[in-house]
């Protein structure tokens, strides 16, 4: 377990203009997260002290050397969950390690998706869930599915055996995308995963089973949606944040309605451009100084 002060989750203009911030400020950072969308071969013009046109990817580079050289741990490294942990600190697990830290900046984007199933608002809050540690305690002793390839949803899975032995994973009919370990895990915990695809969820006033393509069908009482990576939603549920949509709310200083999680970029659904999330990256690394040097012990 390494302790940090702030860790961002997001590599995109908002997370690393948190994060020159929050070093130059000597908070022990870590930014977690891999190439964002804008860092590929995208023409930028428009965003200011670039008289020539500058590619996402060489921006981003940039700005990720900047933030390195004020001493932030920049890691292509994949959150899985982010949770309240102890003396007001937040537990924060990822692909390859796990961390504590006094604040935590989200700048995720928007992205979330979404598995195809016909009817899946029908049982939203009837059986389909998007957060374990929100809704697995109503699934004791019950067969549940956590649907999605990678390892978001193998962590969700072994997550479910504090609830319920009875949990399967099912791709959604794409490939598996697994680390060996989680695979592993999966295996030692008897785990059992599908690549078929759900069509379509039945049942009378709540999630009974789920029918696949070619018509069969599969008791579950719970259906847990992890497709591809934990995003802004999913940490969102996880944490208590209050939604605008799929948006994050936040208020003037980038701070969300629970101490020591602060959201900047995409995420809050202003004004999606590059010059704004940098500025609120600006905004949210201040107010988590603020928080850390309130909340954290003094040496």
């Amino acid at each position: 377990m390494r302790e940090v002060d702030v860790l961002i989750i997001g590599q995109g203009p908002a997370g690393l203009s948190a994060a020159i911030y929050t070093a130059r400020a000597g908070m022990k950072t870590v930014v977690l997260g891999c190439a964002p969308k804008v860092a590929g071969d995208y023409d930028i013009d428009n965003y200011f002290g670039f008289d020539e046109t500058i590619s996402g990817r060489e921006l981003i580079e940039r700005g990720t050397r900047q933030a390195q050289r004020f001493g932030t741990e920049v890691a292509c490294d994949r959150v899985l969950g982010v949770h309240l942990g102890e003396q007001g600190r937040y537990h924060v697990r990822s692909e390859q390690g796990e961390y504590e830290a006094w604040a935590v900046i989200l700048s995720t984007g928007v992205a979330r998706v979404r598995p195809g199933i016909e009817n899946l608002h029908d049982y939203e809050g009837k059986g389909v869930s998007y957060c374990v540690s929100c809704d697995g305690f109503f699934f004791r002793q019950k067969q549940v599915m956590v649907l999605g390839e990678g390892n978001f949803a193998a962590n969700q899975a072994l997550e479910l055996l504090h609830y319920t032995p009875k949990v399967h994973v099912c791709t959604q009919g794409k490939a598996l995308d697994m680390g060996a370990e989680f695979l592993d895990k999966l295996r030692e915990a008897g785990i059992p995963v599908s690549e078929r695809k759900i069509a379509k969820l039945a049942g009378e006033g709540g999630l009974s089973s789920v029918q696949y393509e070619d018509g069969e069908h599969d008791a579950v009482d719970g259906l847990f949606i992890a497709m591809g990576q934990a995003g802004t939603s999913d940490f969102a549920v996880s944490l208590g944040l209050v939604m605008r949509k799929q948006f994050i709310e936040v208020d003037e200083q980038q701070r969300t309605n629970i101490p020591g999680i602060f959201a900047a970029g995409d995420c809050v659904g202003r004004f999606l451009q590059i010059s704004v999330a940098v500025g609120e990256g600006a905004l949210a690394a201040r107010s988590a100084i603020e928080h850390v040097k309130k909340v954290r012990p003094k040496e």
